[in-house]
Order: structure tokens, then C-alpha cells, then sequence
């Protein structure tokens, strides 16, 4: 793939995915008129275009695995399944935000959802660091050819820390667009992503040479002292 349509390709895919974002608010609000939206999806665009340019100027061959994502670059039907719920559930958290938000079924206060929105823009910066310390992180459950196991930095604290930060990023996410009842669909995310680690723990250990041993030594997948 030629670097213009690498930094095509990529830019597509957000636009994509703001675009279906912003139809789930949108659509679920019934309106334009939803002010915490437009904050809310200005960081996240921010914060992905800039986390994009850093990869496709330093490590395109990260950017270049990320493309590939979702159920259909799954190659087992177990990780087909995860991605599908994980997919619907993330949609989840905007309608149902927005429906709680329209409807005032949640009082959350507007310096909670401001404070969640910074909350979220340190997510991405967590995660940003996470791609520039994993260039092997693929979007999909594979070993790459030359794959090498990390175990420094961020991986030396948790052995999946980008799952760590997007769930950071979720939790913080039904709040900063003011809402209460849009966490329970990322509580269901938790669950997904804890079975999702598990599995994908149990791939990397019979196909990945060091990572059981990594394992041994880095104790917890997501959450020091907890999982």
C-alpha cells in the first residue's frame, strides 16, 4: 500500500467512524442542539488524527494493521462473536446517552461531564503511548512475522494496557456526554474485553515465543492488584 493510501485509507475509517458516532447521538437526541456531543466528538477526533499522524510519519507499519479491524478480520469465530457484541454494545453507549440526555432521566453535573472529557483526552494520551511502545499492536488477534514480546514501560505495569485505556476511555465517555445510564453497556464492555484478554492470552502463548514467561512476570492484565 502506497503512503497516500495508507493516510487515506486511515482517515476514511475515522471519518467513518465519527460519521456512525454521530448518527447514534444525533439520531437518538433528535437533534443537532446537543452541545456536549460536539464537544465530546471534537476531542475524540483531535485526539485520533493526531495519534494518526504520529504513526503514519514514525511506525506505518502499525498504522497499517490497525486497518484492519472489526469482526470481518477476525480469523476465529470466537473473536468474530466478541467483536460483533463489543461493536453493538459500543453503539450502545451513544444511544443510550443520548436518550438519557434528551429524556433527563440522569442529573449529572456539567462539571462531572467537563472533567470526563478531560478524563478522556488523558485516555488517548495513555493510549497513544501504548502505540508508540507496541509497533506489533494489531487490531486483530494475530502474531506477526518478527513479532517480539514487549515487557517494558506500560507492559511492564499490566500486559494488555491499550485495553486499559480504552476502557478508561468508556467509562469516562456516558458522563462526559451527560449521562448515567449509558454505563451500563460498558459494564457489559468490561466483561467483553476481560474474556477478550483471556483468549487472546491463550493464542499468544502457544504462537508467541516469551510471552508465557512474560505472563509469569507481569501478574495482571488490565487493572494492577485487581485483573
Amino acid at each position: 500500500m502506497k503512503p497516500s493510501e495508507l493516510l487515506l485509507n486511515s482517515f476514511l475509517g475515522l471519518l467513518f467512524l465519527l460519521c456512525t458516532m454521530g448518527a447514534a447521538l444525533f439520531l437518538s437526541y433528535g437533534s443537532f442542539k446537543y452541545a456536549l456531543t460536539w464537544l465530546y466528538l471534537s476531542i475524540f477526533a483531535c485526539s485520533v488524527i493526531a495519534i494518526t499522524v504520529y504513526l503514519f510519519l514514525f511506525d506505518k507499519h502499525l498504522l497499517k494493521s490497525r486497518l484492519k479491524a472489526g469482526p470481518v478480520s477476525e480469523t476465529r469465530v470466537t473473536q468474530k462473536i466478541i467483536q460483533s457484541i463489543a461493536g453493538l454494545l459500543f453503539l450502545g453507549i451513544f444511544v443510550l446517552s443520548a436518550l438519557d440526555y434528551q429524556n433527563k432521566w440522569s442529573n449529572v453535573p456539567i462539571q462531572l461531564s467537563y472533567t470526563s472529557d478531560l478524563v478522556c483526552a488523558l485516555a488517548f494520551i495513555f493510549l497513544f503511548f501504548v502505540f508508540k511502545q507496541n509497533t506489533f499492536l494489531s487490531a486483530t488477534i494475530e502474531v506477526q512475522e518478527k513479532q517480539k514480546v514487549v515487557s517494558t514501560g506500560l507492559y511492564g505495569i499490566v500486559r494488555h494496557p491499550m485495553y486499559t485505556g480504552a476502557l478508561a476511555l468508556l467509562s469516562f465517555t456516558p458522563t462526559a456526554l451527560g449521562s448515567y445510564y449509558g454505563l451500563l453497556p460498558v459494564l457489559i464492555i468490561a466483561f467483553v474485553i476481560a474474556y477478550r484478554t483471556i483468549d487472546e492470552e491463550n493464542e499468544l502463548k502457544q504462537n508467541l515465543v516469551g510471552y508465557k514467561a512474560y505472563c509469569e512476570k507481569v501478574k495482571y492484565r488490565l487493572i494492577p492488584l485487581l485483573f
